[in-house]
């Protein structure tokens, strides 16, 4: 194995345009001010398409990249999985601060958390066992533990996909998404009526939450699949450009958005009364400071400022940042 993994362009793609639903969705709650609960979505449109529908896409993209690093720190350091319990404690207490400090709906400190418990042991089995366990534990997230093992399972999904080679093979032709997609869309379509359907009816309960998380799975895979034959197409030098320096600085973009919405919260106030145009003006405008500040920070860096500084926790040892 080569020293340095190389990077897959692909992925940066599919990060950052993770990003930008998760933030849509998360623009509410993050802009709960003074104890008055702002719903989550920018409407009802929201519900069908971005509530739900990124967050596995991210968790994925997470259990994905703790696979990559496995496979890269193996040839760099003797003892790879000390390099992982390290950056997993990182990012567990980057995850605390924000929460506690910040806004209380962080995913960091769970996907840190799901890493230590599950992911780093599922290192030690073979492949097959890993992708059973996430199969397992998802089910038993949706229909016993009220979906508290979701990220766990979308985790190991992640690491799984890594070790069958399907991760690098991601970009080789557009066989594999389109048959993958059309799978994906057929299971949707049900599932999203049935979510429509539960949610019309009345209050929300568990058969309601399932059908949520089912749909949103589906349609985030769906969401993916799309994305990988459009950068197929004519298309993939724009979507290079737009959503590629939001993915490569992920942690860093994820982070800021929560202190960007909250100031325009602070500043704007009454986040409660926002219309659905105000709201989508905020996403707008965040990832727009976002996509500028990326871009331009990329083109002399090697790395953003809050990857750079993980990235010097887990190796015990500062990179190089500015690029030569």
């Amino acid at each position: 194995m080569s020293e340095r993994r190389r990077r897959i362009g692909a992925l940066d793609v599919i990060r950052g345009f993770a990003l930008c639903g998760i933030l849509l969705a998360n623009v509410g709650p993050i802009s709960n001010i003074n104890g008055k609960v702002v719903p989550a979505g920018t409407g009802g449109w929201t519900g069908y398409l971005v509530d739900h529908r990124f967050f596995p896409v991210f968790a994925v993209l997470f259990g994905v990249g703790f696979a990559l690093l496995l496979e890269s720190a193996g040839g760099r350091t003797a003892r790879p999985r000390l390099l992982l319990v390290r950056r997993l404690l990182v990012l567990l207490a980057v995850g605390l601060l924000h929460m506690f400090l910040i806004w209380p709906g962080d995913v960091l400190a769970i996907y840190a958390l799901s890493g230590l418990v599950f992911l780093l042991p599922s290192t030690w089995l073979p492949r097959w066992a890993v992708a059973v366990l996430a199969v397992v534990i998802l089910v038993a997230s949706l229909f016993v533990t009220d979906g508290y093992l979701l990220a766990p399972g979308l985790l190991l999904v992640g690491a799984a996909l890594v070790r069958y080679g399907v991760i690098d093979r991601i970009e080789s032709s557009a066989k594999g998404p389109a048959i993958a997609g059309a799978l994906l869309a057929t299971a949707a379509a049900p599932a999203l009526a049935l979510q429509i359907a539960l949610q019309a009816s009345g209050p929300a309960g568990r058969a309601t939450g399932v059908a949520m998380a089912v749909a949103g799975m589906l349609i985030g895979g769906v969401y993916v699949c799309v994305l990988l034959l459009l950068l197929r197409t004519p298309l993939r030098a724009a979507l290079h450009a737009i959503f590629a320096p939001l993915g490569r600085m992920a942690l860093t973009n994820y982070l800021t958005a929560s202190v960007l919405v909250l100031a325009v919260a602070h500043l704007h106030g009454h986040p409660q009364d926002w219309t659905q145009p105000a709201i989508l003006a905020v996403v707008a405008g965040v990832l727009a400071a976002q996509w500028l500040f990326s871009t331009l920070w990329l083109r002399r860096h090697r790395f953003g400022p809050l990857e750079w500084l993980w990235r010097w926790a887990t190796w015990g040892r500062r990179p190089a940042l500015r690029r030569a």
